[in-house]
């Protein structure tokens, strides 16, 4: 075929939808839509139950009024927070911990836990015939690498479509297990494609997922406060409710009965995103501008004049958005954010790199104060930090590849969306979800061929 004549098809088609795909945004509001299911404050629409996850941000006063309040992040009833500190009172990780729980519903005694964290730790090799297909698989996206393989993992499954209690544990078991692995090899796989030196390193039996992903990542180059902080990284990002784009996308698939390759593969696809698992990747780009136009970081003056040219859609990407900084739940604080960046000073610390950490604290709060003189009103609710705002910095700093931040977030979020897949096939009355649109296409009349222009 003419790639002139084809272009200019794709050309004409492009220009035709931006007419018939644009709606009046009132239009939502006349027809009472919830757009993106968001309610006129941009909370999410009650689509369902769940018993796996709870994002807080919000209480109500003794009239019932909504009132903001510190953010928390409740994981089968129980707070995270909680969790990270029981963790670290004990000394030790608690990954494993949390995956017992969000996919049991139950915390595990020590020797339970001792057994489940020595099952998933060899778990995590993967077939021969999986490993030489990920170096031989082309591209440049990691977490493309991920969803063709977890589909690939259908093949290797004796009973991929059995959806019974104990077939979906094994299944979920495996895929957590795997996760790390696949990832680290897709990364070597993808430098070696770019002409670096390959460097495959099996998982070890006696190492948790953290430091088996590190020590395949970089092999023993990494310290313990690493481990600790990937492991805590792993911990707040292993599920964020049942509303999240990608968990919700994961139910949207399983309610329709398909197998459990397919319906992570869909939830790889939405965490792909950059408006979702993708968008710490802006805000390490965005940070990265802020620094080489802030000459001073501990000028509150130059800051604030750089983010208000950020705001203003002067400077940056010339957006107006500040990425990092807001959610749509928390209000007070980010229960993520608060974990990961108490551990980040330690970090900071240890790596020398304790202005950076200064700097970013300062922009932090800079940020903060400056969206909300400038766009404040408009929002009507207080804001903070995400926890994009701090990940980026910490994975960095534990020296790990922009390139494997969001397959990270799917390292984690597995563990969630095996846990909301379960439950949506555990209905004892099963329903495929199915979201109704309201038409807003005017009536036409067919027009022959012949006498169209």
């Amino acid at each position: 075929m003419d790639r002139l004549k084809d272009k200019e098809i794709v050309d004409k088609m492009s220009e035709t939808i931006k007419v018939t795909s644009f709606f009046d945004p009132d239009l939502f509001t006349k027809l009472n839509v919830k757009r993106g299911l968001r309610n006129e404050d941009h909370t999410g629409v009650v689509v369902g139950l769940t018993k796996v996850g709870d994002v807080v941000g919000y209480d109500r006063d003794e009239s019932g009024k909504l009132i903001p309040i510190p953010g928390k992040l409740i994981y089968r009833g129980i707070s995270l927070e909680d969790i990270v500190r029981g963790a670290q009172k004990e000394d030790r990780l608690g990954f494993e911990e949390v995956v017992y729980l969000i996919l049991s519903g139950n915390l595990p005694n020590k020797p339970e836990l001792a057994e489940f964290s020595e099952l998933l730790s060899c778990m995590m090799d993967l077939k021969p015939k999986i490993i030489m297909h990920i170096l031989d698989l082309a591209g440049n996206d990691i977490m493309n690498y991920l969803a063709r393989c977890v589909l690939e993992l259908y093949t290797f499954d004796e009973k991929p479509d059995d959806t019974s209690p104990d077939n979906l544990i094994m299944q979920s078991l495996n895929l957590i297990a795997t996760f790390p692995t696949i990832i680290a090899y897709a990364h070597n796989a993808l430098r070696h494609s770019n002409g670096k030196s390959l460097h495959i390193r099996h998982p070890q039996p006696n190492l948790s997922l953290a430091e088996n992903f590190l020590y395949m990542m970089k092999g023993r180059h990494y310290t313990p406060l690493d481990v600790k902080i990937l492991d805590l990284a792993l911990m707040v990002h292993a599920d964020h409710g049942g509303g999240n784009n990608s968990t919700f996308t994961v139910r949207v698939t399983s309610s329709a009965g398909t197998d459990t390759y397919s319906a992570i593969a869909a939830g790889i696809g939405s965490l792909k995103g950059p408006l979702h698992g993708g968008a710490n990747l802006k805000v390490i780009d965005m940070l990265k501008n802020i620094k080489t136009h802030v000459k001073d970081w501990t000028s509150v003056e130059e800051i604030d004049s750089y983010l208000l040219k950020i705001l203003n859609k002067e400077a940056y990407d010339k957006s107006g958005l500040i990425y990092g900084i807001g959610h749509a739940i928390y209000t007070i604080s980010d229960p993520r954010t608060m974990l990961l960046k108490e551990m980040a000073k330690d970090l900071a610390k240890e790596k020398g790199r304790e202005a950076e950490y200064n700097f970013y604290t300062l922009l932090e709060e800079r940020a903060i104060f400056n969206f909300m003189e400038r766009k404040g009103k408009n929002v009507n609710k207080q804001v903070c930090a995400n926890v994009d705002f701090y990940s980026g910095f910490v994975y960095d700093m534990i020296g790990l590849p922009q390139e494997i931040y969001t397959p990270l977030f799917a390292m984690a979020r597995i563990v969630g969306w095996s846990a909301h897949r379960i439950e949506e096939l555990n209905f004892k009355q099963k329903r495929i979800i199915r979201p109704a649109y309201k038409n807003a296409a005017e009536i036409r009349s067919y027009t022959p061929i012949t006498d169209r222009k």
